[in-house]
């Protein structure tokens, strides 16, 4: 039973910080440089999940990140660069065979 009230708790809790930070964002006015991190951080968070497998794929990884990349500046849409480097990098293995 004390399993179940400390379960409740934290869930209580967690949903306290979630709704009390919403709030907090929207009473309080951020500085440019604190707006400026905050709309810069998700691409640096990718970047950081993405940089390590990118670098242990080989060349053949890097040559289909780099055409990924391209396609995004090009065509902005994330989910088409994403599909795009997908398919070099599945044509590059079974052409090649690495």
């Amino acid at each position: 039973m004390l399993e179940v009230g400390v379960i409740l708790l934290l869930a209580i809790a967690t949903y306290a910080t979630r709704i009390g930070g919403y709030h907090l964002v929207q009473r309080i006015q951020p500085s440019p440089f604190v707006e400026a991190f905050m709309t810069a951080m998700p691409g640096a968070i990718f970047a950081a999940l993405v940089a390590p497998m990118v670098l242990a794929a080989g060349p053949v990884g890097w040559a289909s990140a780099g055409i990924g990349f391209v396609a995004m500046r090009r065509l902005g849409n994330f989910f088409l660069a994403l599909a795009l480097a997908m398919a070099v990098y599945l044509a590059l293995i079974m052409t090649i065979g690495v």
